[in-house]
């Protein structure tokens, strides 16, 4: 059974970086939680490294800002890596052609900035559908409408053989009290009808190294042992540090409140079911990050 824990000062000690996973841990979309920044606070004064590992589609600089306007303060994290940095990488190596029909929230377009870490990039061209090589994913353009409402195009993109970049694959958030869709309930879709999606971001390998190469560039480079994945996605956070060989933390009070019990802690029997099958075994469990 899953250890349960109240306070992750109770097993830092064992680690020397952690990779946090923000909405759900740290923030909840509209202000930040003090305890979980406290946590990580005191994890940092006590030498550990915590790099925020975070499927947001945006650049580092936009989750920098973002989070800052939130109540995340500079003292509580050494760097930053989202999954849109990593998926803007395979955009700009060419992973979906040239020419690209964008699926997301205008304020997402801060994912088509040149990133400079990549020699020779592709130009890319914002197109119609029609014209497009390939689909860029940031999510929905209305993050409440049910994601069934891109069949029509999706269809039309699966039978040219569109490849769709996901930015972001998570499937929902909670922002306050309401929940939106992600970029990852559209990618699913688009997979179950026969198109193809590539992932970056959490659970799949390229934000863990992305990751990996944030924390070795504040010069430290502990081995997988010495670190701990902390988040509240049982099916990204959690599978992605299981895949990785990283211990993790399951904050089961985030998108699983209410399927694990959790009022100041999860109710044990009610953890116990939720992880049966799913072959996923977190670390520890917590009801809150803090």
């Amino acid at each position: 059974m899953t250890p349960i824990i109240d306070r992750f000062v109770e097993i830092s000690g064992q680690y020397d970086a952690a990779f946090v996973d923000l909405w759900g841990c740290l923030h909840n979309g509209v202000t930040a939680f003090p305890e979980a920044v406290a946590a990580c606070q005191a994890f940092r004064q006590a030498g550990g490294a915590v790099v925020l590992v975070t499927n947001a589609p945006r650049p580092r600089a936009h989750v920098e800002a973002q989070i800052a306007g939130l109540g995340i303060p500079d003292d509580a994290w050494d760097s930053i890596a989202t999954s849109g940095d990593s998926a803007r990488a395979a955009m700009f190596r060419g992973a979906v052609g040239e020419k690209v029909w964008y699926v997301g929230e205008p304020r997402d377009q801060s994912f088509f900035e040149p990133l400079h870490l990549i020699e020779d990039p592709v130009a890319i061209t914002q197109v119609p559908l029609a014209e497009a090589d390939g689909i860029v994913c940031c999510g929905p353009e209305d993050p409440h409408a049910d994601p069934a409402v891109y069949r029509p195009q999706f269809l039309l993109a699966k039978t040219r053989g569109l490849k769709l970049l996901c930015a972001n694959p998570d499937i929902v958030v909670d922002r306050g009290d309401r929940r939106e869709w992600c970029a990852g309930a559209l990618a699913e879709l688009y997979t179950e009808m026969g198109g193809e999606s590539l992932y970056f971001g959490k659970p799949h390998p390229p934000i863990y190294d992305l990751a990996r190469m944030r924390l070795a560039a504040t010069g430290r480079a502990p081995s997988d042992p010495r670190i701990v994945a902390v988040g509240d996605g049982l099916l990204t956070d959690i599978l992605g540090a299981q895949q990785e060989d990283i211990d993790s933390v399951f904050v089961t009070g985030g998108l699983a409140a209410e399927e694990t019990g959790t009022g100041a802690h999860p109710d044990p029997a009610r953890l116990a079911a939720y992880l049966d099958g799913s072959g996923v075994t977190p670390t520890y469990a917590m009801g809150r990050f803090r």
